[in-house]
């Protein structure tokens, strides 16, 4: 595929020796070959003759491009998170000319991107993470997918990317699905992630908003997140010189300039023995996340009451859809004190000192809960007692949560799509 820059027309030729074929557009940016045999000239030009529609009518103009070649499907068994995507995905592009055009779905294959595309030099994109579950009744069900939606349209905002309806963008999303149902694994272990991520593509190295931009879902099936798998407990490293967010910047928006920066110090807590990152902020060392998931600490506090505390949502963590399922849980048992403010790494330090701590774990959409089991800090390592004590709080909110997922208890928080 090949661009060339103009600032006038885009002009039709075609021969029998390059079987090329352009599409007459005025007032275009840029000329797109396409080379093709001269019966797929008329699907060049539909290709190339792209209709724009309004972000209302995403479900109705969306048209589907089946691939005629389908791969096999890993067994469930084997999966690895991330690593296996499948038959087609879902894109639409955006252009402050032209506005939204028709969504597709199309076979699953790379993109073609310009060069300058403002999400390769200033990271002007986002993304979401969500999954799709084979019940036990068969049936197919998102987790709670306008949280997600909610989510994505405030990084969007913050972004300075075209807004988008969030109905219309998940009834897309269930279409993709359904084409690709036989990508949800026939397993209770395992689920299709679902990957919506929205880039700026505008083909220029000035730092502003982008012109031109490109919505687009993958998905894949996954099976557990962390290497240790199951319900084992993981190892963090908390280290005070690095930070992941702070207030006034954009941690609480999940964009991929929040994640790449926190691989050197992933590398260093394996070099360190630890799996996970502790991360910590400000001078008083608050706590704030663990890894890429939110952390729950389930604690006596020196009153003697039992208390299931969280960082809150001021600006620092991302607001997890499991956290906030979490938090609706614990309330709707009504079993405990459920708090959510600023915890302090010398508290849970004391708390540990003290044997008041129960259980300390993460929840996120890829783990869903992970318990913690222990902690480098300062050069000294605590035992965290979360697998001593079952860990019966973090198996409960496991069992609870994919039981609604799988369709073994009835929630509307789990819509089946098909």
């Amino acid at each position: 595929m090949l661009y060339l820059f103009t600032q006038g027309f885009l002009a039709i030729k075609s021969t029998a020796t390059v079987r090329a074929s352009c599409l007459l557009v005025h007032k275009c940016r840029y000329i797109q070959l396409v080379h093709t045999q001269p019966s797929h000239l008329m699907r060049a030009k539909q290709q190339l003759s792209r209709r724009t529609c309004s972000v209302s009518d995403w479900a109705a103009d969306l048209t589907i491009e089946r691939n005629p070649v389908l791969k096999p499907k890993p067994e469930p068994s084997t999966l690895v998170f991330g690593k296996q995507f499948s038959d087609h995905m879902l894109t639409i592009s955006w252009s402050a000319a032209g506005g939204w055009e028709a969504p597709q779905i199309k076979p699953f294959q790379n993109l073609s991107l310009h060069p300058a595309s403002s999400a390769l030099h200033y990271s002007i994109e986002l993304f979401e993470g969500m999954k799709a579950f084979r019940g036990v009744d068969n049936r197919i069900r998102l987790f709670r997918p306008m949280l997600n939606m909610e989510r994505m349209y405030r990084s969007t905002e913050r972004s300075c990317l075209p807004l988008f309806d969030k109905d219309e963008l998940i009834k897309c999303i269930n279409k993709l699905i359904e084409v690709d149902q036989e990508w949800v694994p026939y397993s209770t272990d395992a689920s299709l992630y679902i990957r919506p991520t929205f880039i700026g593509t505008e083909p220029s190295l000035g730092v502003s908003r982008a012109g031109h931009s490109l919505l687009f879902v993958i998905i894949g099936p996954v099976g557990p997140y962390f290497a240790t798998g199951g319900f084992s407990p993981v190892s963090l490293l908390a280290d005070p010189r690095y930070v992941r967010a702070w207030r006034g910047g954009v941690g609480e928006y999940k964009m991929g300039g929040n994640y790449g920066p926190t691989i050197a110090v992933q590398s260093e807590a394996a070099r360190q023995g630890c799996q996970q990152v502790l991360w910590l902020y400000g001078e008083n060392e608050e706590i704030t996340e663990v890894g890429t998931m939110n952390l729950f600490i389930y604690w006596t506090t020196e009153k003697g009451e039992k208390e299931l505390v969280t960082p809150p949502l001021d600006g620092v963590i991302l607001p997890g859809v499991t956290r906030q399922s979490l938090l609706d849980l614990a309330r709707e048992w009504g079993d405990f004190k459920v708090t959510e403010r600023r915890v302090l790494m010398k508290e849970l330090i004391d708390a540990l000192d003290d044997g008041r701590i129960l259980e300390v774990f993460g929840s996120g959409t890829a783990c869903v809960v992970c318990p913690v089991g222990s902690l480098l800090y300062r050069g000294q390592t605590y035992q965290i007692p979360t697998m001593k004590n079952g860990p019966d709080l973090a198996k409960r909110f496991h069992k609870e949560l994919t039981d609604i997922q799988y369709g073994r208890t009835q929630r509307d928080w789990a819509p089946v799509i098909v």
